[in-house]
């Protein structure tokens, strides 16, 4: 009997652990589009946000017929859920990106950067939380740190939106350009709340 909890809670400890890896990889390539603007690289997001968001669907399946969970069957959602919104904000980046034919920009580069740090931060957090929960803490600290940076970035390059000529061409690029960054900034949002509920579930734990 005790295996199969322990297989049940090693599913949803991998199904996280697989979550956060594809959100890492998903801000990878955000960094590349921003770097090349490639269509190849777009449709390489594209087709791993919704593996992403596949792998949730399986996670929120086995929540509902599972009785022993690893930890907390509300954190484990709000933590899936948090890590899924990161790799769909970098995915809807590029979609907007796309659609109002904006370029990047520097801004766009060095908040992406950040943002693809701060998910490997918490790809790490998440890979720690069974075996080494201090360990785990550290690394969410370290992502909630990166997020913080980004919101730094993400005034500076509002900032540089409103410095820029008084003409209608201008105020519709600055429009533009407001709404990715828009995007951005809410996925250091999710990343925020993924790292602060890895530390609500080691304070749980230990």
């Amino acid at each position: 009997m005790f295996r199969i909890f322990k297989r049940k809670e090693d599913k949803f400890q991998k199904l996280i652990e697989r979550q956060a890896e594809l959100a890492f990889e998903g801000m990878k390539l955000l960094v590349k589009y921003l770097e090349t603007s490639s269509a190849e690289v777009a449709e390489q997001l594209s087709f791993m946000e919704k593996e992403a968001d596949e792998v949730r669907r399986i996670l929120i399946d086995e929540l509902n017929h599972t009785f022993i969970t690893p930890f907390d069957r509300e954190d484990i959602f709000t933590l899936s859920r948090s890590i899924d919104d990161v790799i769909d904000y970098a995915d809807t980046t590029v979609v907007e990106m796309t659609i109002l034919n904006v370029k990047s920009t520097s801004y766009m580069q060095r908040i992406a950067t950040l943002l693809r740090d701060a998910a490997y931060e918490i790809w790490q957090a998440v890979i720690r939380l069974p075996k080494n929960p201090s360990v785990s803490i550290d690394h969410a600290q370290r992502a909630k740190a990166l997020e913080n940076r980004v919101e730094a970035v993400y005034r500076e390059a509002v900032a540089a939106l409103f410095s820029g000529p008084e003409d209608i061409h201008h105020v519709v690029e600055m429009l533009k350009l407001r709404e990715v960054y828009r995007h951005l900034s809410n996925a250091a949002d999710r990343g925020d709340e993924a790292a602060n509920i890895i530390a609500d579930i080691v304070v749980k734990k230990t």
